[in-house]
């Protein structure tokens, strides 16, 4: 017999759930479909990053500084893109 199955919580489905929104923005071009709002992919790991700080703050475990920071470059980078469009 196996031991039943856990489920995630709801910060986790929250974060798993934003992390898919961004993946189909980011593939709607490749499929043929208009560029998303490099703003709106921010605001969305933003959000996401948020996310990962509650949990973290549940569970110590789940602290990762190093991914932090590659999802703040990542932000850093997309503002930055966005302000120097010409």
């Amino acid at each position: 017999m196996t031991a039943p199955r856990s489920r995630p919580d709801g910060l986790t489905l929250l974060s798993l759930v934003l992390l898919a929104v961004v993946a189909v923005l980011l593939l709607v071009p490749l499929l043929g479909g208009p560029l998303p709002d490099p703003v709106l992919i921010a605001v969305l790991l933003i959000a996401r990053l948020l996310v990962q700080f509650l949990r973290a703050r549940r569970n110590p475990g789940l602290k990762r500084p190093a991914a932090w920071a590659l999802d703040l470059i990542l932000i850093g980078l997309l503002l930055w893109t966005t302000a120097n469009r010409s």
